[in-house]
C-alpha cells in the first residue's frame, strides 16, 4: 500500500455508546477512519496497533479517566506525538480544564457540542497527517532516489575506472613505442582525454559521498607542507618545474584529514593551472602563526570575471566552459566543503592587481562539523607581501 494511500484514524474514547454513536456519526467522512474505545485500557489496546492522527477523549469516564489517559499517552514515545481533544459534560471549570491542557490537550470542548466546531477543528489535524504523509511519500522517492546514486557511483567507481585505465595504459604505449609520429600524436590525444575522463569520475565520486554523507573525518597529525609539497610534485609531473611555488611561515601541523586536505590542495593548484594566466607562477602560501588556526593561500595571476563570482563555490559552475576545463566545475565546491567539515571556512578575492586568490582556513584541530556558507562567499582585494 503507497504512503499517501494510508488511512487517517482518529480514535474516540467514551463510556456512553451513545456519545460513541454520536461521534462517529459526526466524523463520518471518506478520509476518516473512526477508532471507538468504551474505556482508556481498551483505548491504549488500540494504540499499540494503529497510528492515530488525533483521539478525542472523553474526560469523565469510570477507572482510567480521559486525564489519566492522555498522561500515559504522552508518556509513550509511541504517542506522545498524538494531538488530544478533551469533550466533557461537567460545567467549565477552570481548574479542569488547566489539568486538561497539562495533560497534553490541544483543545477542551464542552457538551453539548456543535458538530460544525468539532469537524472544524478535526479537519486542522487532518491536514496536517495528510501533509505528514506526503513528505513521507517524499522521503520514500528520495531515498530511492539515493539508492540509484550509490549503484550509479558503484558503477563509476569500479566499472568504469577499469576500462579507463586500459585506455589510458595503451594510449600510453602508442605515445611512447609506436615510431609513428601520427599515431603516437592519437595516442597522445587518447591519453589526454582519458585523464580528463578519470577527473571528472573522481569529482563525481567526491559530490557524491560529500552529499550523502558518507565521508567522515579520520583526523591525526597532518604536516600541510608535506601534503602540499607532495601535490606539488604531482603536478609538476605533468606541466614541468618553476611554475609552483610554495611559501611557509610558523608552525604547519594540525590535527586533520590528511586525505581530503590532499584534496583541497589539488583542486586549488588544478584550478590555478587551469584558469590562471599561461606560464605565470602559483604560489602556495601556508601561514600557521596563529595558535589556533593555519591558513592556505593560493595565488595565481588573472582576473575571474565579476559575473562569476557570485557562483563560484557552487557546483557544476567554473569560469570557462567544460571543454576547456576538462572538469565538470565541482573542484571549488569539493574544496569548500571539505574545509567546512573541519570547521574552516574558504574564500576568494580576485582582481586585475593582485590576480586571485583562494584563502582556506581551518582549526588545528578539527572540529568535526558541517557548516552552512553563503555560495559564493567572497571578499575585499588583498596584497600579499
Amino acid at each position: 500500500m503507497e504512503l499517501n494511500k494510508q488511512p487517517i484514524y482518529v480514535l474516540i474514547v467514551d463510556d456512553v455508546q451513545n456519545n460513541i454513536t454520536a461521534l462517529e456519526a459526526s466524523l463520518a467522512r471518506p478520509d476518516i477512519s473512526v477508532l471507538a474505545a468504551s474505556s482508556g485500557p481498551a483505548a491504549l489496546e488500540l494504540l499499540l496497533k494503529h497510528e492515530v492522527a488525533l483521539a478525542i477523549l472523553d474526560v469523565n469516564m469510570p477507572g482510567m479517566d480521559g486525564f489519566e489517559l492522555a498522561e500515559l499517552m504522552r508518556g509513550s514515545p509511541r504517542t506522545a506525538h498524538v494531538p488530544i481533544i478533551f469533550l466533557t459534560a461537567t460545567a467549565q471549570d477552570t481548574g479542569r480544564t488547566f489539568r486538561g491542557y497539562e495533560a497534553g490537550a490541544v483543545d477542551f470542548l464542552y457538551k453539548p457540542y456543535d458538530s460544525r466546531i468539532l469537524n472544524s477543528k478535526v479537519d486542522v489535524f487532518i491536514q496536517i497527517e495528510k501533509q505528514k504523509q506526503q513528505l513521507a511519500t517524499q522521503l520514500a522517492t528520495v531515498q530511492q532516489l539515493l539508492d540509484a546514486n550509490e549503484m550509479l557511483m558503484a558503477v563509476l567507481g569500479h566499472d568504469l575506472r577499469t576500462p579507463l585505465s586500459a585506455v589510458i595504459a595503451s594510449a600510453e604505449y602508442l605515445a611512447r613505442f609506436v615510431p609513428d609520429e601520427n599515431v603516437a600524436n592519437i595516442g597522445t590525444r587518447i591519453k589526454s582525454s582519458g585523464m580528463r575522463m578519470v577527473r571528472m569520475v573522481d569529482q563525481l565520486l567526491n559530490l557524491a559521498r560529500l552529499r550523502g554523507g558518507r565521508v567522515t573525518l579520520q583526523p591525526r597529525a597532518v604536516e600541510l607542507l608535506t601534503l602540499a609539497k607532495n601535490i606539488v610534485e604531482e603536478y609538476e609531473a605533468r606541466v614541468g618545474k618553476g611554475r609552483i611555488f610554495i611559501f611557509r611561515e610558523g608552525d604547519t601541523l594540525i590535527q586533520g584529514d590528511g586525505d581530503l586536505l590532499s584534496q583541497v590542495f589539488s583542486n586549488l593548484i588544478g584550478n590555478a593551472l587551469t584558469h590562471g594566466r599561461e606560464s605565470s607562477p602559483i604560489h602556495v602560501r601556508l601561514n600557521g602563526e596563529n595558535a589556533d588556526e593555519v591558513t592556505i593561500v593560493v595565488q595565481n595571476a588573472g582576473e575571474i570575471p565579476l559575473d562569476v563570482l557570485p557562483t563560484i563555490f557552487a557546483p557544476y559552475r567554473s569560469g570557462r566552459p567544460q571543454h576547456e576545463t576538462g572538469g565538470l566545475g565541482l573542484g571549488l565546491y569539493i574544496t569548500r566543503e571539505i574545509a567546512q567539515m573541519h570547521g574552516g571556512r574558504v574564500v576568494v578575492r580576485s582582481d586585475a592587481e593582485n590576480g586571485t586568490v583562494f584563502e582556506v582556513t581551518v582549526p588545528r584541530e578539527a572540529v568535526a562539523r558541517r557548516a552552512t556558507s553563503n555560495v559564493g562567499e567572497t571578499a575585499q582585494p588583498f596584497r600579499l607581501g
